[in-house]
């Protein structure tokens, strides 16, 4: 079973406020470094951008950190991945603060945990 970490990249950096719409790019430049080298346990981090940020970060694969551009909303490309993973049985966890979201995806099988739990993690 692959263990799969989706994360709602806007939610994530809007949850610290440092600035990060004045450069959505670059807040999720930054981001994405961070998960290539954050200690985690995960087989597969799924990093999902939307908007502005999508110029951040090309969409593709980099080691264990698969970015995806969501061609409309985030939440729909989000519930996707989740959706996907866990049709394939692997193991997944949702990173978000959006409760409607959260609770979607728990639905489809995922856990969900907080930005800051991330951002402590990596």
């Amino acid at each position: 079973m692959t263990s799969v970490l989706v994360v709602d990249a806007a939610n994530v950096v809007g949850s610290v406020p440092d600035g990060w719409w004045k450069d959505r790019a670059g807040a999720a430049r930054r981001l994405h470094e961070r998960l290539l080298v954050g200690d985690t346990s995960y087989d597969v981090i799924v990093l999902v951008l939307e908007g502005g940020a999508k110029a951040g970060v090309r969409a593709g694969r980099d080691q264990h950190v698969r970015t995806v551009h969501a061609p409309r909303d985030g939440d729909s490309a989000i519930i996707a991945e989740v959706a996907a993973a866990c049709e394939k049985g692997d193991s997944v966890v949702l990173i978000s603060a959006d409760h409607v979201l959260r609770g979607r995806c728990e639905g489809l099988g995922a856990r969900a945990m907080s930005p800051s739990w991330l951002l402590d993690q990596v």
